[in-house]
């Protein structure tokens, strides 16, 4: 018995991918021999699976059904085909394909997701190009470089070369910090820089007062680090970026304070302050929740009213700082009515951009038993999109067949799972603060660096490029991955590379809103494909040590009409990959 499902394909699943609550699905299968009866079973999170039984249409000559989907959440089905009174079962196999198996243990489930509205498409954001920096190490603006605003317990680097080094105690607590000098003003004065390499959005580290260098130890929400300068520098810097057609988005670090922060200190110090109901103490003063048992920073009970309003507030944080978006810190450890709210003060606020930090599929995430529902559109527009890295190293290392089309399957239900608008908002890297350094990773091979660059900009979602990985920066685990930008020594080949492709994005709309395909021709040779009706970008990497003719006989195409794959074997035939280069065409449909 042959068998044919394929829920990328909208004559066998209607609509694609997510959908809004309150809209049918439509669901075919095709079979070839008679059979006694089909079923999905559809199971909502939490709740009892529910039989639809398959009607036989004549005219597709397909089993079909369609269900109105109520309420948004997880969705999970397969299907049932009774055959001589033999039950056989189709779950997910590679590539949105069914895969028919005569069990039921450990099936394989399609996915469904359901959100109540689309998150809103900003333009300016979804066509941008990000650059994140950890504002201590990127420039320093002051007329000699001189820093202000120093730190007990800290000290400054002679040279902007040196290493990031942390002094720590016996029980390894940090207990002397680095600090380089960056700040705002240098910002402001490389924002020439910046545009020349094309980027469009400002994403920085916290800035708020901190005892810290990476500053997500907050001391105080309404302040400036003097370090980094006050709010006139904000204003100017804010003021600059907007003349530029340039924004700003800020890290909001919401879960967990500093414990030097005045919030802290004031709940420790005075048994009757207000403060005090804001932290969990175990055993009051000594014993107390914090982020991940790191005693310097005390978790902060969001469900207090006093904290929530000194966050999204008519007079708190979001309402004070007049920024173009936030992207929040730990977000998976946020109450899902904390980021709610958040949302709704944003929007008064016309501050458009939400994102949050999330590793994994945002879209099945459970926290604590808890599904987190981040795709439903009241909330987070996006999120850092982690699994975007984890894709482009995979296809840049492995060499191997198996893993690159594993590592394409990945990403193919990321895209599948995301409701559209939410894939297109998501910030995606190839590295952050919290990573080791892309070129460290890929072995300081920059050919590799280069393509890798080259498939973030193939991706749907923002690219979000690292300080410093255009210029070639190495560095492994933090504090390492955080060196001061090589001012006067910078990799120019990378520089290009990334100019180049900035340029790329900027000039074709089908890198921001295209539909996707994958094409593997041999291992470690591979080519990601960006359409719509009227034409395709191709791009192609050769990951090997060795020049490529590409065999067409030996293509495997993923998620792409006929039309295109006519096309990409006309074009694929007339060109050899050198070893360790990429190839990039532009064509008309």
């Amino acid at each position: 018995m042959k068998i044919t499902y394929d829920s990328w394909q909208e004559q066998y699943k209607n609509p694609f991918g997510a959908v809004k609550a309150g809209n049918t699905v439509k669901w075919s299968i095709k079979i070839d021999q008679v059979i006694q009866g089909a079923v999905l079973w559809l199971t909502k999170s939490r709740e009892t699976p529910v039989a639809y039984p398959m009607n036989y249409d004549e005219q597709t000559k397909m089993y079909t059904t369609q269900v109105k989907i109520g309420t948004s959440g997880l969705y999970n089905y397969y299907f049932t085909l009774q055959q001589n009174n033999q039950i056989v079962y189709i779950d997910q196999g590679l590539f949105g394909k069914g895969h028919i198996t005569k069990s039921d243990h450990d099936l394989r489930q399609f996915q469904l997701t359901c959100y109540d509205i689309a998150t809103p498409r900003i333009d300016w954001y979804q066509k941008g190009i990000v650059y994140q920096i950890f504002p201590d190490r990127f420039a320093n603006g002051n007329p000699h470089e001189e820093v202000i605003g120093k730190k007990r317990n800290s000290f400054i680097y002679a040279t902007k070369e040196d290493i990031p080094y942390y002094i720590k105690n016996s029980e390894g607590a940090i207990v002397r910090w680095d600090f380089f000098g960056g700040n705002l003003t240098g910002i402001r004065k490389k924002i020439p820089y910046l545009k020349q390499l094309g980027v469009t959005v400002l994403y920085l580290n916290p800035i708020f007062l901190a005892k810290s260098n990476h500053r997500y130890d907050t001391t105080d929400f309404m302040k400036i680090d003097p370090m980094l300068g006050d709010e006139k520098d904000l204003a100017d810097l804010i003021r600059e970026l907007h003349e530029n057609n340039m924004h700003l988005i800020l890290d909001g670090v919401f879960n967990h304070v500093g414990f030097d922060s005045i919030y802290f200190q004031g709940a420790i110090t005075d048994k009757n302050s207000n403060y005090r109901s804001w932290f969990n103490f175990q055993e009051y003063p000594n014993k107390y929740q914090s982020w991940w048992g790191v005693k310097s920073l005390p978790t902060v009970n969001k469900d207090n009213s006093e904290y929530q309003n000194l966050v999204y507030g008519d007079h708190g944080v979001l309402a004070k700082w007049k920024v173009d978006g936030w992207r929040l810190d730990v977000a998976d450890e946020l109450p899902m009515d904390f980021l709610r709210n958040i949302r709704k003060r944003l929007i008064k606020e016309n501050c458009p951009i939400l994102i949050g930090e999330v590793w994994e599929d945002a879209s099945n995430k459970f926290v604590n038993g808890e599904y987190r529902t981040y795709t439903a559109g009241d909330n987070l527009m996006g999120v850092m999109n982690y699994p975007i890295r984890n894709f482009i190293i995979s296809l840049l290392s492995a060499q191997d067949s198996t893993i690159e089309i594993e590592a394409m399957n990945d990403l193919a239900l990321l895209i599948e799972n995301y409701p559209t608008d939410f894939l297109h908002n998501c910030l995606n890297n190839i590295g952050t603060h919290d990573t080791v350094r892309i070129k460290t990773v890929l072995n300081k091979n920059d050919n590799l660096v280069m393509m890798a660059f080259g498939l973030l900009f193939m991706m749907p979602g923002v690219p979000c490029i690292y300080y410093g990985d255009e210029a070639g920066l190495i560095g492994k685990e933090d504090p390492d991955n955080r060196r001061y930008f090589p001012w006067g020594h910078e990799d120019k080949k990378l520089i290009d590379c990334v100019s180049s492709w900035t340029k790329i994005r900027k000039q074709n709309p089908v890198l921001v809103n295209g539909k996707i395909g994958f094409v593997h021709l041999s291992a470690g040779v591979n080519s990601i494909v960006r359409y719509n009706d009227q034409e395709m970008i191709m791009y192609c990497v050769n990951c090997t040590n060795e020049d490529v003719i590409p065999l067409r006989e030996k293509y495997s195409f993923y998620w792409l009409p006929s039309i295109i794959i006519d096309k990409i074997k006309d074009t694929l035939d007339q060109i050899q990959l050198k070893a360790q280069t990429d190839f990039i065409k532009k064509i008309s449909l």
